[in-house]
């Protein structure tokens, strides 16, 4: 038996990708205490990208009459940070996990919402691929970028 998904709506969507916005600067903070110099700078802005794309879903999700997820206090980490090497991992896997939400968004949303999802999509993209550079880890790039491995 073939076990068929519903399609999420572009508001489902886009409240998932919020989701993932709020847990991807929950996740910034272990990062950045881990890091010095140039990452840290780099973890500061990524946090401060996801803040203001949190705001920006915020705002328009509820001005157009749409559910808009709660934050949580806390999130679970997929492992432990205790080192820079750990913090630079987390900070790929925040991003690849964010652009996978994003990903999910292009094929429920249209026009306007569906450019932002792109936006977002290539950001995290292209974040992650930083992170993977500066953390040393072959291949920078991967060939579908929030498509699950």
């Amino acid at each position: 038996m073939t076990q068929r998904f519903a399609t999420p709506t572009a508001g489902e969507a886009l409240a998932a990708a919020l989701s993932a916005e709020y847990a991807a600067i929950y996740a910034y903070g272990p990062i950045g205490v881990r890091l010095t110099g140039a990452a840290r700078d780099a973890a500061r802005q990524a946090e401060a990208a996801h803040r203001r794309r949190r705001d920006a879903l915020v705002v328009q999700l509820s001005t157009a009459g749409g559910t808009v997820p709660a934050d949580r206090a806390g999130y679970a980490l997929p492992f432990p940070v205790t080192d820079r090497a750990s913090a630079l991992r987390l900070a790929v896997e925040v991003e690849e996990r964010t652009a996978a939400h994003w990903r999910a968004a292009l094929a429920a949303t249209t026009g306007a919402d569906r450019d932002l999802a792109l936006a977002a999509l290539v950001d995290y993209a292209v974040r992650s691929t930083r992170w993977r550079r500066t953390a040393g880890v072959a291949p920078l790039t991967v060939p579908f970028p929030g498509r699950p491995a």
